[in-house]
């Protein structure tokens, strides 16, 4: 069965590049099928650091007026940019094939990290990525740096930073990957929950539009994406947050199950978990200056069960204190140059 479908997006390049790639997808399947642009509130706000703005929903709340209104009919969001408790009439329908999930070091002159020069600037919007960075090298300046993915790379070919930190996923996309130094080992620095994965919304109970997107659901994003949400909200955070969570599905190396290596290629997690798969979930919660970084290490079968487990322990251990302080002063943005 065809069907004329209507896909709501915001208008920016990465996010018309992943409409446009969910869209190319559902046209090989038959279907007729437009895009609508729509402006949300973290588009108009371009000169305040997304963590200060603070507004849970910032990148999805019209995407969702208008699918509700029945003005679209399916709403393509990089996943990262999703609550992790949708408003009620709402759906994820779809997790999609997950891209590299970490993070990139781009810069023209250095190529990693460990080279930067002692009060080298940095540009990131991310109290997450500032957290991390702040933790392994504190005489860094951290400075906020928003705009497309262009805007930002001409502010780094311009000199205005020494590095700076975007989500590899997106400069795959586009084709941006002139100035990647080095992809940030999740240990060093662990990426935002639903980082790399698309998340397809619906309306709630649309079993005909969930039925026509069914074969676009991965999953091994959907167990490792939802591992991560389930952390996510357990410690009530949303994506501008000091909070860090990566999944991935891991394969038994013995018959006991104690011992596990990263699939050497992606496992579709339900088809797999009857061969000695698991997933194993790293996870941290920090101070945005650094001072203070909690991690969690953990396996497990039940991909919502683990997220909230992990997240339970990082509670426990001080992260309740360290989240309050952070959202009692207002979130500690980087500051201006």
């Amino acid at each position: 069965m065809t069907a004329r479908l209507r896909v709501g997006s915001r208008g920016s390049q990465l996010a018309l590049w992943q409409a446009n790639h969910i869209s190319a997808l559902l046209r090989e399947r038959g279907h007729e099928v437009e895009i609508q642009i729509i402006h949300t509130t973290g588009d108009k706000i371009t000169d305040v650091a997304l963590a200060k703005v603070g507004t849970k929903g910032m990148f999805t709340k019209e995407i969702e007026e208008e699918l509700a209104a029945g003005r679209v009919d399916l709403a393509v969001h990089s996943l990262k940019d999703l609550p992790t408790e949708l408003p009620k009439g709402f759906e994820i329908a779809a997790f999609t094939k997950r891209e590299d999930p970490r993070d990139a070091f781009c810069s023209r002159k250095y190529s990693k990290i460990e080279e930067l020069p002692q009060g080298a600037r940095v540009g990131t919007s991310s109290l997450r990525r500032q957290a991390q960075l702040k933790a392994i090298r504190p005489d860094l300046q951290i400075h906020p740096l928003r705009g497309n993915v262009d805007t930002r790379l001409r502010k780094l070919e311009r000199d205005e930073y020494d590095a700076i930190i975007l989500a590899s996923a997106g400069l795959r996309r586009l084709g941006k990957t002139e100035l990647i130094r080095q992809i940030i080992p999740a240990e060093i620095m662990c990426p935002a929950a639903g980082q790399g994965a698309l998340g397809i919304e619906i309306r709630q109970g649309d079993e005909k539009i969930r039925e026509l997107l069914k074969f676009l659901d991965d999953p091994g994003a959907r167990a490792a994406t939802s591992c991560e949400r389930a952390l996510l909200h357990s410690l009530g955070g949303g994506c501008q947050v000091p909070i860090g969570a990566f999944a991935e599905v891991r394969i038994s190396a013995n018959r006991g199950g104690h011992e596990f290596t990263p699939a050497t290629k992606p496992v579709p997690y339900r088809a797999a978990s009857t061969a000695g798969a698991r997933l194993h979930l790293e996870s941290i919660v920090a101070d945005p200056d650094g001072s203070k970084l909690l991690r969690d290490s953990r396996d497990g079968a039940d991909p919502e069960k683990l997220g909230s487990q992990a997240g339970a322990a990082l509670l426990a251990r001080g992260g309740d204190a360290i989240l309050e302080a952070v959202y009692g002063r207002g979130l500690a943005v980087p500051q201006q140059p």
